[in-house]
């Protein structure tokens, strides 16, 4: 399965205002979407998915992974070793002592989770998701 998140709807039909966004997300989707929050870990059933499938942005639905790039990486949150190309964008995450790496969608802005370099091959990485700012849709 090929799926291109540039050939999909363009951002600019998602610069939605706050209160658009908080009418259409739950709290805690909102809070991690729009506002850079974390799960807690071990909380979101999407950790155990093992469906074919492909996991969508909750914010905007844009496709973000596949689900045969998903792993188990032990932390209590859905792991991916490679996003769908061109679905999310990166930038340096100051807020903790230490500087990680952030990636959000790249349609609506909305946060996914951090990027840290101990992932399996081939990539080595490993893109740690929030469960609530996914959407599963099985094959």
């Amino acid at each position: 399965m090929q799926v291109l998140a540039a050939s999909l709807a363009s951002k600019e039909e998602w610069n939605l205002s706050k209160e658009e966004w908080k009418s259409k997300l739950s709290p805690e989707s909102y809070y991690i979407l729009r506002e850079e929050g974390t799960e807690r870990a071990f909380s979101s059933e999407l950790n155990n998915e093992k469906r074919k499938g492909v996991f969508h942005c909750a914010g905007c639905d844009l496709p973000l992974f596949l689900s045969d790039k998903k792993f188990d990486s032990g932390t209590g949150w859905p792991s991916f070793w490679d996003p769908i190309q061109g679905s999310v964008a990166t930038k340096v995450d100051f807020k903790l002592i230490v500087p990680r790496t952030e990636y959000h969608c790249s349609r609506c802005g909305g946060h996914q989770g951090h990027v840290f370099n101990d992932g399996p091959a081939p990539t080595g990485k490993r893109y740690c998701n929030n469960g609530l700012a996914l959407r599963f849709v099985p094959e």
